[in-house]
């Protein structure tokens, strides 16, 4: 297991092949978007100076790092030598079926085909292929960097072959690997999504401020951070799909979305990503303000 290839240069798909290309893996990193791939590749030089800046590497270690992520906008020619491939498109259900069947067309037939989705379902993704036995669920968090868990999630065709391999390269790269079954929003989601979404609720019926509800999840449960400020770092929009795929999924009205986020999401209020969420954001500041429209 040499060559990894990455589908997707945005925020999880740079993180993704950093952590590979640091560990010592030849990386393809593939989008169609050059601008978009160009900004990958600044971004991912930044977050290695922070990790020289701390100590934990040095400029060698930096510019070797570098050096083993190669760009494409070619899917055919990113895919053709890979070991394993990491799917990290967009969250759509649609796209990534049409993305696997590629996949399953292009890729040597030993590749391992990976998703890094949230909350899709691996088996349906594994059903357009002809390996469905090799494709799996590689779920980062963010900041892939600095997060330690992958969830790794089987399909139900997904052989323990390929699970206890990906097991295995998840640990190569000092992650802790989390073996799970293949239900709607996995663990990760299937318990976040809803405490999101009730905090949501919360404010939506007018319990309290958005301050208040994430001043009292972190203090008194300790969370790092308050559930709406953690939508609009995640994005509303990724908030509302997933939440949409467990309402789906289980049928049961308990996941149904609330009316305020899909409100916001439709009308372009994704959090971080647009600048103003349950908060705004103002590039250069750290200050945590809340939106004018909640006041």
């Amino acid at each position: 297991m040499n060559t990894i290839s990455v589908i997707g240069s945005g925020t999880m798909g740079n993180g993704i092949a950093h952590v590979f290309a640091q560990y010592g893996y030849h990386v393809c990193l593939i989008d169609v978007n050059q601008a978009a791939l160009d900004k990958a590749l600044v971004t991912i030089s930044k977050n290695l100076d922070r990790q020289v800046a701390k100590g934990t590497l040095t400029e060698y270690d930096k510019q070797d790092t570098l050096s083993r992520i190669q760009s494409f906008n070619s899917l055919k020619e990113g895919v053709k030598n890979a070991d394993l491939v990491i799917e990290a498109a967009t969250e759509n259900l649609e796209v990534k079926l049409d993305l696997f069947r590629q996949l399953d067309e292009l890729c040597p037939k030993n590749t391992i085909l990976a998703t890094n989705t949230s909350s899709i379902s691996i088996t349906k993704i594994g059903s357009v292929t002809k390996r469905p036995d090799k494709v799996i669920g590689m779920h980062f968090m963010n900041p892939v960097p600095v997060m330690k868990l992958v969830e790794v999630i089987k399909g139900y065709a997904t052989s323990k072959e390929t699970t206890e391999l990906v097991m295995e390269i998840s640990s190569n790269l000092e992650k802790i690997p989390v073996e799970v079954n293949d239900y709607p929003g996995f663990v990760a989601n299937r318990i976040l999504m809803p405490m999101i979404n009730e905090a949501i609720y919360t404010l939506f019926e007018g319990v309290a401020g958005i301050a208040e509800i994430d001043t009292v999840m972190k203090l008194g449960m300790a969370h790092p951070m308050g559930p709406l400020q953690l939508a609009d770092f995640i994005g509303l929009d990724v908030c509302l799909s997933i939440m949409r795929v467990l309402h789906d999924g289980f049928g049961n009205p308990k996941y149904a979305p609330c009316p305020l986020l899909v409100n916001m999401v439709e009308a372009g209020f994704k959090g971080v990503k647009t600048g103003e969420g349950f908060y705004v954001y103002t590039s250069g500041s750290k200050d945590l303000k809340v939106s004018a429209r909640f006041k």
